[in-house]
């Protein structure tokens, strides 16, 4: 991240990957029912033409009808494999992207600290990257957890007690290729997640800044750029997240060869052609209210959180 100058060396590597990840831990407590909402939402009508009866109307419905029937729990669910996925998610993208994003500058011959769009992309898509291949695994398990309802479910169904009984599950019943299942799509999503949070946030933080709408270090300044990065981070990443969504949740079968593979579909770009033949556009898109009521406050918690946490964290070390 672009803290606001403060008097010191810039933050290391690790010590941006401890700040961004208690910044998403914060951001996915209160993320997490709109995720629920989001993946439900997104399996309902899988592969079914327009007009199938649907067990639920939209986002707010997903969570009433949650709540009546499953409680707190239900609308937490995967919340533990959540946590640990932001942490290395977000503990990746924010604490690879300034050190990325400095070398990029560097290679071409630029300053280190100076904000240009390009590198500013690549390393938000690279820190993405690293971020979703570390956290693959938990990502699957939690869109699975999510998915099951006992009450109204939509989509395959899987039943796990905890994340340890479902990564001992899946290791058992797909071996090692299981846990990495989807991270073609992971990574899809997540770089172009990447490529426009961070640097829409920090070019629109320098924008306010640089033109004296509002202070450096305002939280004022922070919620704006934030609530912009969300409104671009949902728009770009939606389709891919959809098709994710669903290559995660497919059943599976043993394949000629012996490796489980999935029965419906083969990589993302096949989803997302799957998914269009049969539901159009608006397939791409399922979900995306509840999408955008996640993604909006996670986006603004956690960077707003972030420059916070770093700015104070600069302060103490550097006091010291």
């Amino acid at each position: 991240m672009s803290a606001p100058p403060v008097k010191g060396r810039p933050i290391s590597t690790a010590e941006g990957f401890v700040c961004g990840g208690i910044a998403a831990s914060i951001a996915v407590t209160v993320s997490n029912p709109a995720e629920v909402a989001k993946t439900r939402l997104q399996l309902q009508g899988e592969l079914a033409k327009v007009g199938t009866e649907k067990v639920y109307k939209n986002a707010l419905d997903v969570m009433s009808k949650t709540y009546r029937n499953e409680g707190i729990r239900g609308m937490q669910r995967g919340l533990g494999p959540a946590y640990a996925y932001q942490i290395l998610l977000n503990g990746s993208r924010l604490g690879f992207y300034e050190p990325f994003r400095r070398s990029f500058n560097k290679f071409i011959g630029r300053r280190p600290d100076e904000m240009l769009p390009s590198t500013a992309i690549i390393a938000g898509a690279t820190s993405g990257a690293v971020g979703a291949s570390l956290g693959n695994p938990l990502f699957l398990i939690k869109a699975r957890m999510q998915a099951y309802s006992p009450a109204l479910p939509v989509g395959a169904q899987h039943y796990y007690k905890n994340s340890f009984h479902a990564l001992s599950n899946i290791f058992r019943a797909e071996g090692p290729r299981g846990l990495i299942r989807g991270i073609d799509a992971a990574i899809l999503r997540t770089s172009m997640g990447s490529s426009v949070q961070l640097p829409s946030y920090n070019l629109t933080k320098n924008f306010l800044v640089s033109r004296d709408i509002l202070p450096a270090n305002s939280t004022w300044t922070f919620l704006a750029s934030s609530s912009v990065s969300g409104i671009c981070v949902c728009l770009v990443m939606q389709p891919a997240d959809t098709a994710l969504t669903r290559m995660y949740n497919q059943p599976t079968v043993p394949g000629p060869n012996g490796k489980m593979v999935g029965t419906l579909y083969k990589n993302p770009i096949d989803c997302l052609w799957k998914t269009f033949k049969t539901e159009g556009v608006r397939g791409w898109y399922k979900g995306s209210t509840a999408h955008f009521l996640r993604i909006a406050p996670h986006t603004i918690i956690t960077l707003t959180a972030n420059d916070l946490i770093v700015n104070f964290y600069k302060k103490m070390r550097d006091n010291e």
